[in-house]
């Protein structure tokens, strides 16, 4: 199976000028994820999970190390070429959505698409047909602000999803949610996954990762402490 993500000895030290007597917020990681897995990273608050996940997103940089998605090394990419990697490879989901209320639900999901020049008649196209398998078509011409957290968080899915990413990367995104949305936005994750979609998400509950990874890799002070794989995972 195809290696799509590889984390090799990265160490990532935050402080003045990596200051060495701090504590590593990521201590010598080395972790794969291959194509069409769904990977759940977990830990104690301070653990290392986001660091993890914005350094594979190219919003950090490591301080030792070597990172590659989709065969591109990232880690001496500058900044240019790094938001160029993430409009063109990544899919960005965050916990407290980050749309923008003075814009539209379709025109949030279509700010992805124009950054990275999709031709404006294809991304309607795109766009549209996003936030009907997503189920708020209705919603089009709606602002953020009148629509639920589940709703919400629909959109920064369709948004993140509007460029084909390779790897769509969610920070906690059931964390502002009650539970019966958390549990729509997951299910909406395993349907993306049995399409194909490669998926890694930090989450704090670990009934969720159960119920929908493929693997939990567990994090604490900085380092991996449990990488399991879940051979009888719900589907």
């Amino acid at each position: 199976m195809k290696t799509l993500v590889e984390v090799t000895n990265v160490t990532k030290r935050y402080g003045s000028q990596g200051d060495r007597g701090a504590p590593p917020a990521l201590d010598n990681v080395s972790l794969r994820i291959p194509a069409g897995q769904v990977t759940a990273i977990m830990g104690p608050s301070g653990s290392g999970k986001s660091t993890l996940l914005n350094l594979v997103a190219g919003l950090d940089r490591a301080s030792a190390g070597r990172i590659e998605v989709d065969g591109q090394e990232i880690t001496g990419l500058g900044e240019s070429a790094l938001a160029r990697y993430r409009r063109a490879r990544i899919g960005l989901i965050f916990q407290f959505f980050n749309l923008l209320n003075n814009l539209t639900v379709l025109d949030n999901v279509l700010i992805s698409a124009q950054l990275a020049g999709m031709p404006r008649k294809a991304a309607l196209e795109r766009a549209n047909d996003l936030l009907r398998q997503l189920e708020i078509a209705d919603q089009a011409q709606s602002f953020p602000a009148r629509l639920s957290g589940g709703q919400r968080q629909r959109v920064a899915i369709a948004r993140a999803l509007i460029n084909r990413p390779v790897l769509l990367l969610a920070d906690e995104p059931t964390g502002a949610l009650d539970t019966r949305s958390g549990e729509q936005v997951l299910d909406l994750f395993r349907d993306l996954n049995g399409a194909g979609q490669t998926i890694l998400l930090v989450t704090h509950d670990p009934r969720l990762a159960e119920r929908h990874a493929d693997r939990i890799v567990t994090l604490v002070d900085g380092a991996v402490a449990r990488d399991r794989t879940l051979l009888e995972a719900v589907r």
